[in-house]
């Protein structure tokens, strides 16, 4: 169940958005908002709303490959969960290193898989966030999950040094992308151990729950009715300081090189799985912050991608992982945990027992890290170049009109579906227009679904309006544009209960088609 970023799948429209968010709350001129001149989506609170607000990175590539850990895409589920529990939600959206002013005012700051390294100055930020009282989750992943093929990971960039270029963190680059300003001001260091006590390890272990979980009277109440977590080609951490690191979530006893990820790069399993292993969840507690880590995204993820690959321009398929067993309870019990602020200066001080150091093999040392084969993993599509945005293809994270795509007709207009399509029930669906004139008006347009032959079989309506009573195109809308030339149509449709197989959605505006997509209905 493993989202995996070496697989490719065939293009059907420009975007996948996620389900519209049971909170109805992203101002239209978010919902197509592609790169960081737009502005960024946020969620407000449900009604019970407890003054708290937490923060998604979205400035390191989090949306690269296969990923798509934004709010309103991969990670929907996980932020309106988050939303309906009372916190104010957003993405941090920027092209410019993260400084402290952008996280002072937010209780917690969660880092999705990190594609891009982070400056000394954004490590400096960060840490100064925490000690001041702000709290971090770090969400990371197994070694080599290199998505942008720019040879970091997420665990070597919250570890602060890239596995077998300590001494280089450019090594094996070519000029120009050392050059590039993605790469600029990074170092190398032991960031992460120096600084929370815990370091990411570069083993890579398969499909396995993770059932050894620490007693919640041992670790603040976390994992108060957790009995399992899911990992899907992850990794675990060393603790290497226990008077700030302490692990809460260890995966079972007894695995062996059969447990591994398929394509792990190097044993994959290193002590058989347990304590030994390191915690696949552990907490800090830095200064008047705290911190939290996790080693792998399957946990938090959800089946709702809303961009392309930036590389090819190919659909996304990602999981319901925050579904599976207490992913999601855990996540939201970390979120409890890392908002509520405490003045204890040490997990011995707070009557939490400590745990023992984690034993490492040599080549985990920094300085003495190897790295096992080539990187990238695979060689990049041709003209893609993961520091360059004017290269990622359109409907991606970071792409800009002004590329001129290849297929003016696509880019002007795409369908927001729900990853899996079911008959005889209500659905979330997006209209997405660009490349329009700023500022303007256009109306006569009407969606409607049909079979070969030209059977109506969709009903459209407004959100929270009821549904026409006939089959047939929707009654005639308008739409209206933002000062970059976007606009956004939200709506839910109906298919036809018991219809199979394959259908077409048609966008027209008055007697023009402007835009048809061939869809499959899933089986209930």
């Amino acid at each position: 169940m493993k989202k995996d970023f070496i697989l490719v799948k065939k293009v059907v429209s420009i975007f996948v958005l996620s389900a519209i968010t049971v909170l109805n709350v992203f101002p239209s001129t978010n919902v197509f908002a592609e790169n960081s001149q737009d502005p960024a989506p946020y969620i407000q609170p449900a009604a019970n709303a407890n003054g708290e607000s937490i923060l998604f990175d979205n400035t390191h590539e989090q949306t690269a490959g296969a990923a798509d850990w934004v709010i309103d895409g991969g990670f929907s589920d996980y932020a309106n969960g988050l939303a309906q529990n009372g916190y104010y939600v957003k993405e941090l959206r920027k092209n410019t290193p993260i400084t402290y002013d952008d996280l002072s005012s937010y209780n917690v700051f969660v880092i999705p898989e990190a594609n891009i390294p982070f400056k000394t100055s954004e490590q400096d930020a960060i840490l100064k966030y925490v000690k001041n009282g702000g709290s971090v989750f770090f969400i990371a992943d197994h070694y080599n999950s290199d998505r942008n093929k720019n040879r970091w990971d997420a665990s070597e960039i919250f570890n602060g040094y890239r596995r077998g270029a300590y001494t280089n963190p450019t090594y094996e680059m070519i000029s120009e992308e050392a050059a590039s300003v993605a790469m600029q001001g990074v170092g190398s260091s032991d960031w992460l151990s120096d600084n929370f006590g815990v370091r990411f390890r570069y083993n890579a272990v398969g499909d396995v729950n993770a059932t050894n979980i620490v007693s919640s009277d041992a670790c603040f109440g976390i994992t108060q009715g957790i009995s399992a977590v899911a990992m899907h080609a992850g990794s675990t951490l060393a603790i290497t300081d226990p008077q700030k690191a302490k692990g809460i979530v260890y995966l079972p006893n007894g695995l062996t090189q059969s447990n591994k990820w398929a394509s792990a790069v190097d044993d994959g399993v290193y002590d058989g799985g347990g304590i030994a292993e390191g915690p696949y969840v552990a907490i800090a507690k830095i200064g008047l912050g705290k911190a939290a880590f996790i080693g792998d995204s399957s946990a938090v993820e959800d089946a709702t991608p809303k961009y392309l690959k930036e590389e090819t321009g190919e659909k996304k398929t990602t999981y319901d992982g925050y579904k599976e067993v207490d992913d999601a309870k855990l996540l939201n019990n970390l979120a409890s945990w890392l908002s509520t602020k405490e003045s204890y200066s040490g997990f011995a001080n707070a009557g939490i027992p400590l745990d023992s150091v984690t034993a490492l093999y040599s080549y985990e040392t920094p300085a003495n890290s190897t790295e096992p084969k080539p990187e990238p993993w695979a060689a990049p599509a041709s003209g893609y170049k993961w520091y360059d945005p004017s290269t990622f293809k359109a409907g991606s994270y970071g792409y800009t009109a002004s590329q001129n795509p290849s297929n003016p007709t696509e880019s002007t207009y795409s369908f927001g579906l729900p990853q899996t399509i079911y008959a005889g029930k209500s659905l979330p669906f997006t209209l997405n227009f660009s490349n329009l004139t700023p500022n303007t008006t256009y109306s006569g347009y009407q969606i409607g679904a049909y079979l070969d032959g030209g059977t109506q079989i969709g009903k459209f309506a407004n959100v929270n309006a009821s549904f026409p009573a006939a089959y047939g195109y929707s009654s005639t809308f308008s739409i209206t544009t933002d000062s970059n030339g976007h606009a956004s149509k939200q709506m839910n449709f109906y298919i036809k209960d018991n219809t199979t197989g394959t259908f077409h959605l048609r966008l027209k505006q008055s007697s023009s088609n402007l835009l048809t997509a061939n869809e499959t209905i899933s089986a209930s």
